[in-house]
């Protein structure tokens, strides 16, 4: 929320949102009740502000702005990179996969494929479970079966990317036991650690 750097699940947000006297408020942010912003510059005001207190998510916004020319942001590689970097010393573990992203493609610098695995990993070792999926996919793709398996079960305990619904990491586990180079035993254990997973985030 650019109001005030709250973070809402997807399903929360839809959720009615009711102020003090229980009538329900339309349009608000749930945590602070502040209107949302009816225009771009009035998200780009509060992100800036959001950006001045330090708040490591509205600095990785900004600089998507500036990677995609959004919101009237000029399209800025260089600009973006300086952002997604000070966002991640704050330990807005996202943004390391940006940056690897960078490296991998030549956005704003020169490609780079092991700096590009460096930032993979420091966003995976800062709890990113779409990082965990990306280097068991590269692990995979090398051959490294055990060290893929490795990366996409621990990826399958914090949910996983979902594609279609799907978590992605257990489908590459269901992938690899159809190839044989994971077990049965291995798909259940990632099915029982994703059950815990999905008990833990389960709300009314």
């Amino acid at each position: 929320m650019s109001c005030c750097g709250k973070v809402i699940c997807s399903g929360c947000k839809h959720a009615p949102v009711y102020d003090n006297e229980g009538n329900e408020v339309a349009d608000t942010c749930p945590f602070c009740r502040t209107p949302n912003p009816g225009t771009n510059e009035e998200v780009i005001k509060r992100l800036d502000k959001r950006m001045e207190a330090g708040d490591a998510h509205a600095i990785h916004m900004v600089g998507m702005f500036y990677s995609e020319g959004k919101y009237d942001f000029p399209q800025n590689y260089a600009k973006a990179l300086e952002l997604w970097h000070r966002a991640g010393e704050l330990e807005y573990a996202a943004s390391y996969i940006f940056i690897g992203f960078a490296y991998e493609n030549a956005k704003g610098v020169e490609v780079d494929k092991k700096k590009a695995r460096h930032y993979y990993e420091l966003a995976a070792m800062k709890g990113s479970v779409q990082a965990r999926f990306i280097i068991g996919c590269k692990e995979a793709n090398a051959g490294n079966y055990d060290r893929a398996l490795n990366h996409f079960m621990i990826a399958a305990k914090g949910g996983g990317k979902l594609s279609n619904g799907v978590s992605d990491s257990l489908e590459s586990i269901r992938k690899m036991v159809t190839n044989g180079h994971a077990t049965k035993d291995d798909y259940k254990k990632a099915l029982e650690s994703y059950q815990v997973y999905l008990d833990e985030i389960r709300s009314d």
